[in-house]
C-alpha cells in the first residue's frame, strides 16, 4: 500500500512520550498525545472546586508532562511553533480519536498486560491499515501481538526509540512474527528520511541491539574496577571522548541515565538470555546492589556516582563515590603520563593505539574492557543481528560511541587483537578465525568509493544496504581528492561537483581554509558545474581562527590583521558572486565566519541539529567576514513602503548584538539565517552532502547566472544611529551591559546604519564591508576586547567585562 505518515498518536505522555510527540511535531506531523485521566483531584484543584470532571483535571497528567518536557534542556523542539502540532488528551474521552491517525505509538509502563489490556482498546478503535507500534525496550514483540486481529499483526512492530529523541539517533525496527515486510520497509525508510534517524533492523531478542551490548559492556566494566585500583574518575576519563565516547562515559551516563534503569535492563538479560556465555556478568556486583538498596539511583535520587554538594564556603563541588568504602569524597583528578602521551594525538585512532599499547592500569584496564567487548559482539552474531555493521550502527547511534566495537577492532587490527586476546582467555566466535584464516583481515573495506562489511553467512563482502543515498567523505579519501593542503581536501562527487572539506582543528577558519575556498573556486569555474562547501566533522565550523587574531591585535600588526579581515570578506564575497553555484551544508556548530559562509552561499542544505550564530559580539568585535553587512542588507529587503523601517533593522542589529545562535536548523529560518524558498533542512545529517550536490546540480542544470553586486542597500543613517545609542546607553545605565558591550554595540549600530548619514541613503555592499572592517580593527585595539579573546581561547566561555 502507499503509505503516507500525517497523524500520529502517541500513548503515554512520560519521559519518553512526550519526546517522542514532539520530534514527529518536529517533522511536521499532526500528533494527539494520550495518557490516563487523574483518578484523584490535587489539594490545589479541590481547593478550587474542580471535580475530576473537569476538563483541566482530565488531561492533567499528559499536559504536565508535555510541559515538563518541553522546558527540558536540551529542548525536544526546533522552535516553538512546532508545539501547535500536538493536540493532548485522555484514554478515557479521547482514544477514538485515533482512528483519524496513520500511525498508533505506544510508549507506556514496561507491563505486558498492561499494554494488552490498552491494545485491546487500541483495536476497537485504528483504522484498518495503520500502523501499531510499541517503544518498548525489553518485552518480546511477539508477546504483545499475541491473540491480535489478523490486520493488527500485520501491521504491528517493535520502533525503538533512544532518549532523547531528537538527539540519539538511533531508531531500532523489530518486527514481529506476521509484521508485514513492506510494513518493515516502510519504517527502516521513514526512519532514515523524515526522522532523521540511523535505522537498523533487529531481531526480537531481549534487549534487541544497542542495549544489549551497551549493558554488558557497563556490567562488565562494573565487574572490572570492582578489585582494582582504579577511581571512578579515572574510568569515566578513559572511556569518554578520549576514546571517542560521551563525555558523560561510564558512571557519570548511570547517574544520568538512573543507575535502577541500567540494572533493570541488566536483569532482563539475565533472566531472558539463559545461554549467553557471559551471563553471570549480567548479576550485580554487590556494591552495585547495595548501592540499589540505599538508593542511589543517581541524578534522580540525588546522589549516586557523583553527588552535587556546597563546599565550606558555600561554593558549588561535585563529590565522587569510593567504590570499595560507598563513601562520597571529593572529586579526584588524574594526572598520568599516559594521558599526557594521548594530547599528542587530535585523531581517537591513535589514541586507542596508545592505550592498546599503555604498560599502566589503564592499558590493562583497556584491553580487559575491549577484549571482553569485542568476544561478546562476535558471539552475537547471528542471535542479535546478521550482520556485523548493525551492531556498530546501534552503539554509535544509541550510545554515542563515535566507533563501534568491530570497528575499533579494526583500527587495533584484527588478527593481532585475536592472539592478545586468546592470552587473556578471551575467545572470540569461530567464524573470526575463518574470517582471518581464509584471507579476509579486516571487517570494513573500501571498494569504488563505497563502504563494504564482512558478511558472516556468504563469506564475503557486501556493500551496506541502503547506502546509496549517501556521500560519506571517508569512503572517497583515496580515490576522488583532486586537491588539497594542510587545512582542506577537495573532493570530486561525480557529476561535475566538487566539495571541499574543512580539516582544521574544530575546522576553524584560518589561511589554510581561505586557500582551499579560492582554489575549489578557481577549479569550479574553470572545469565544473557547482562547488559544495560540508564535512563529516562533529561540526561544520567554530569560525575564524582566533589566535591568529590575538596574535596579530597583541603585536599591533594592523596591515596583516586588516588583509586577514578584508581577504576573509573577499571570500565570502567571492562565494556569493562566482559563476558556478555554491552551496553550504553546515552541520551542529556554524559559528562566526562558519556562520558567514553560509550566509553567502546560493543555498544552504543544512542538518536540522544545525546551531547557527554570529557569536563575535562574545570575543569583543562585530561580525567582520561579511555577516554585519549581510544582516544589513536583508533587513534592507525586508524595508516595506510605508511601513517604519527602524524595527526591522533593530531584530538583525539584536541577533548580532546577543550572539544569537539558533537551536536548530528550523530556528535559524526563525533568526533570519536561513531563508525560505532558497534554503532547505535535512534531517538525516548523514544524507546532508548527497542532498547539497543535488541542489548544486539543480541549480547549474537551471541555467545559474552570475548575480550581480548589490548597491542598492538601503541604511537609515543619524536617525536610527541615534535610536542604537540610546537604547545602547539606557542598557548601559541600567547595568544590564558593560562599558565596553556598549562600545561594541555603537560600534556595530555604526556600521548598519551606514556611518555619518544625515538621511536614509542607498549604498553598496563593498561601502558595508569597507565599515565593518574598520569597525572590527578598531574593537581589536581594545584592551578589554584582548582579554574576552584571550578569555575564550583558554577557556572556551564568553568573558563579560
Amino acid at each position: 500500500m502507499n503509505r503516507s505518515i500525517r497523524k500520529v498518536a502517541v500513548l503515554g505522555s512520560g519521559i519518553m512520550g512526550s519526546r517522542i510527540a514532539c520530534h514527529f511535531a518536529n517533522i511536521g506531523a499532526e500528533v494527539i498525545l494520550l495518557d490516563i485521566a487523574p483518578r484523584e483531584l490535587t489539594p490545589e484543584e479541590a481547593a478550587k472546586g474542580l471535580s475530576l470532571e473537569s476538563p483541566a483535571v482530565r488531561n492533567r497528567i499528559v499536559n504536565s508532562s508535555l510541559d515538563t518536557a518541553v522546558k527540558s534542556n536540551p529542548s525536544p523542539i526546533y522552535s516553538k511553533s512546532v508545539l501547535g502540532k500536538i493536540k493532548t488528551g485522555n484514554f478515557a474521552d479521547d482514544l477514538p480519536k485515533i482512528a483519524t491517525c496513520d500511525w498508533v505509538i505506544e510508549v507506556i509502563i514496561e507491563n505486558l498486560e498492561i499494554k494488552k489490556k490498552l491494545f485491546d482498546d487500541v483495536e476497537k478503535y485504528r483504522k484498518a491499515g495503520s500502523l501499531i507500534t510499541s517503544n518498548t525496550s525489553g518485552i518480546p514483540i511477539r508477546m504483545m501481538s499475541e491473540g491480535r486481529s489478523e490486520d493488527f499483526q500485520n501491521n504491528f512492530c517493535g520502533t525503538h526509540f533512544f532518549n532523547p529523541p531528537r538527539y540519539l539517533r538511533l531508531l531500532e525496527i523489530i518486527p514481529g512474527p506476521k509484521t508485514d515486510p513492506a510494513v518493515i520497509e516502510f519504517l527502516m525508510h521513514y526512519g532514515d528520511v523524515f526522522l532523521g534517524k540511523k535505522t537498523v533492523l533487529c531481531k526480537d531478542t531481549p534487549a534487541f541491539i544497542a542495549n544489549r551490548v551497551g549493558i554488558y559492556s557497563i556490567m562488565a566494566l562494573f565487574h572490572l574496577v570492582k578489585n582494582r585500583d582504579i577511581t571512578i574518575e579515572e574510568v569515566d576519563k578513559l572511556t569518554g571522548p578520549i576514546i571517542g565516547r560521551p563525555k558523560s562515559a561510564t558512571f557519570r551516563t548511570c547517574d544520568l541515565v538512573g543507575l535502577d534503569t541500567a540494572v533493570k535492563v541488566a536483569k532482563g538479560i539475565f533472566d531472558n538470555c539463559p545461554n549467553d556465555e557471559r551471563r553471570e556478568l549480567f548479576e550485580l556486583p554487590d556494591y552495585i546492589s547495595q548501592m540499589v538498596a540505599n538508593n542511589m539511583h543517581g541524578d534522580k535520587t540525588g546522589q549516586g556516582f557523583y553527588k552535587k554538594s556546597k563546599g565550606p564556603n558555600g561554593e558549588r563541588q561535585i563529590l565522587g563515590l569510593d567504590l570499595k568504602t560507598l563513601q562520597y569524597r571529593p572529586e579526584q583528578k588524574s594526572k598520568y603520563p599516559v594521558f599526557d602521551e594521548l594530547k599528542k594525538y587530535d585523531d581517537i585512532p591513535g589514541r586507542l593505539k596508545v592505550l592498546a599499547q599503555a604498560n599502566d592500569k589503564f592499558g590493562d584496564l583497556f584491553r580487559h574492557s575491549f577484549y571482553g567487548v569485542f568476544a561478546y559482539v562476535s558471539n552475537r552474531i547471528p542471535e542479535i543481528a546478521d550482520d556485523l555493521y548493525k551492531i556498530d550502527w546501534g552503539m554509535n547511534a544509541g550510545f554515542g560511541w563515535d566507533l563501534g566495537p568491530f570497528q575499533v577492532w579494526d583500527i587495533l587490527g584484527v588478527a593481532e587483537t585475536v592472539a592478545n586476546m586468546e592470552k587473556e582467555g578471551y575467545i572470540p566466535a569461530p567464524w573470526i578465525k575463518e574470517m582471518l584464516t581464509a584471507g579476509n583481515t579486516s571487517f570494513y573495506k573500501i571498494n569504488n568509493g563505497s563502504k563494504q562489511y564482512y558478511d558472516v553467512t556468504s563469506k564475503s563482502y557486501k556493500t551496506i544496504h541502503g547506502s546509496e543515498g549517501f556521500i560519506l567523505l571517508d569512503n572517497l579519501r583515496d580515490t576522488n581528492v583532486i586537491w588539497k593542503n594542510v587545512g582542506t581536501s577537495l573532493f570530486d562527487l561525480g557529476d561535475g561537483i566538487l566539495n571541499l572539506e574543512f580539516q582544521t582543528k574544530m575546522n576553524s577558519i584560518g589561511a589554510e581554509v581561505i586557500e582551499g575556498v579560492h582554489k575549489a573556486i578557481d577549479l569550479a569555474e574553470k572545469e565544473y558545474r557547482g562547488l559544495v562547501i560540508g564535512n563529516d566533522g562533529v561540526n561544520f565550523s567554530v569560525g575564524a581562527n582566533l589566535l591568529m587574531i590575538y596574535m596579530l591585535a597583541v603585536e599591533q600588526d594592523w596591515d596583516e590583521l586588516a588583509m586577514a579581515v578584508k581577504t576573509f570578506q573577499n571570500t565570502c564575497m567571492r562565494l556569493r558572486y562566482s559563476s558556478i553555484p555554491v552551496v553550504v551544508a553546515p552541520h551542529g556548530f556554524t559559528f562566526g565566519g562558519g556562520c558567514e559562509m553560509s550566509l553567502h552561499a546560493d543555498s544552504i542544505v543544512a542538518a536540522a541539529e544545525t546551531y547557527m550564530g554570529l557569536v563575535e559580539f562574545g570575543v569583543g568585535v562585530i561580525p567582520g567576514g561579511g555577516g554585519t553587512k549581510e544582516l544589513t542588507l536583508r533587513a534592507s529587503d525586508s524595508f516595506f513602503e510605508g511601513d517604519p523601517e527602524f524595527p526591522t533593522l533593530r531584530k538583525q542589529f539584536l541577533t548580532i548584538g546577543t550572539a544569537k545562535v539558533s537551536t536548530s536548523a528550523a530556528e535559524a529560518f526563525d533568526i533570519g539565517f536561513m531563508r525560505s524558498g532558497k534554503d532547505r533542512i535535512i534531517l538525516n545529517q548523514e544524507r546532508v552532502i548527497a542532498e547539497a550536490k543535488k541542489t548544486a546540480l539543480q541549480l547549474a542544470e537551471a541555467g545559474y547566472t552570475q548575480p550581480a553586486s548589490r548597491k542598492d542597500i538601503k541604511v537609515l543613517g543619524k536617525s536610527a544611529l541615534g535610536m542604537i545609542y540610546a537604547g545602547a546607553y539606557a542598557m548601559f545605565a541600567g547595568n544590564y551591559m558593560s562599558e565596553h558591550d556598549k562600545l561594541i554595540a555603537e560600534k556595530l549600530g555604526w556600521v548598519m546604519c551606514g556611518g555619518d548619514l544625515s538621511s536614509p541613503t542607498l549604498v553598496s555592499e563593498q561601502y558595508l564591508l569597507d565599515l565593518e572592517c574598520e569597525a572590527f580593527l578598531s574593537l581589536c585595539g581594545e584592551k578589554k576586547t584582548l582579554e574576552r579573546i584571550q578569555y575564550m581561547l583558554q577557556t572556551g566561555k564568553p568573558l563579560r567585562n
